[in-house]
């Protein structure tokens, strides 16, 4: 993800400066001519702007505060601002929005007088992030948002404000457990259709054509051979892998638990895509549930 929307920065003519903790990456970049650095710190002390696309909380609390990271000078900042494109919790984003806000700038950067942070979790995967169309959720100070929007319209063609800070990263949870719910839901529905003797085909033209039609049906259809563009098309190759979805889905348990939120559904995704993930199959696109949790079957 971080990669292709580094290379949209530099279509758009930025000058970006990368750290990341896979050489060869680091290697691409450098023979394309890029500034490479050996730490998140660097790159810091080198941009007036940080984006940080992770994988889980843990990582991004350790690029911000641990050895090397970003605020290893203390209170005294480059960059005015810091946007995380991660997909982690709120309570984490709120913290580190905070602990962003409590520093100062080593020179005032136009109107900016302290370092502000974003949460700006995107949607859209990594086709998304290679073709510019992400959409980012964000969460943060307005005037940072709309300063930092052509930015976001370099990696992506959605921006929406979320409010404030960690209302990105919940407006990113909460997207990703209706996308599991609804997968189940498709999945599990073709699945007994084809036990009933409906061609998956067949049933995907009707759904799509009734109340049933949704993102899952129509655009990521979880039946192999139904949508050539589909992971489900490609032995469940490439797309979300489950488990990065069964990552999400317990963040969002984590969350609706800190504010006594009923959510069964995302209690029984999480169990589903667990299973998945303990079955072996964590790295196959997250639609890949219709096999190997409903089916096994891929007649059309």
């Amino acid at each position: 993800m971080g990669s292709r929307m580094v290379n949209n920065l530099l279509k758009a003519g930025y000058n970006v400066a990368v750290h990341d903790i896979n050489c060869n990456t680091l290697k691409k970049f450098c023979d394309m001519g890029v500034a490479t650095k050996e730490t998140p710190f660097e790159v810091a002390e080198a941009s007036d702007v940080v984006i940080t696309m992770l994988p889980s909380s843990s990582h991004v609390f350790d690029v911000f505060t641990g050895p090397n990271g970003l605020l290893q000078s203390g209170n005294l900042l480059r960059p005015w601002l810091l946007i995380d494109s991660s997909t982690i919790d709120p309570q984490t984003s709120r913290k580190l929005s905070v602990t962003v806000s409590k520093c100062t700038l080593k020179e005032k950067k136009e109107h900016w007088e302290t370092p502000v942070m974003l949460d700006a979790p995107v949607s859209g995967g990594v086709l998304a992030a290679e073709a510019g169309t992400l959409t980012f959720m964000v969460g943060g100070s307005e005037k940072a948002y709309l300063a930092a929007k052509p930015l976001f319209l370099s990696m992506g063609k959605n921006t929406i404000y979320c409010g404030e800070a960690g209302n990105g990263s919940a407006a990113k949870i909460c997207n990703n457990l209706a996308m599991a719910v609804s997968m189940l839901g498709v999945s599990e529905a073709l699945a007994l259709g084809q036990s009933l003797g409906i061609a998956a085909s067949t049933l995907t033209r009707v759904f799509n054509s009734s109340s049933a039609r949704c993102w899952s049906s129509d655009s990521y259809n979880p039946v192999p051979g139904v949508m050539d563009e589909a992971p489900s098309s490609r032995n469940y190759d490439g797309g979300f892998a489950s488990k990065l979805m069964a990552k999400d889905l317990k963040l969002a348990a984590a969350s609706a638990q800190d504010v006594g939120q009923k959510c069964p559904f995302t209690s029984q995704a999480l169990e589903i895509y667990t299973q998945v993930c303990k079955d072996g199959h964590e790295a196959r696109d997250f639609s890949s549930v219709f096999r190997h949790y409903y089916s096994g079957r891929d007649e059309l």
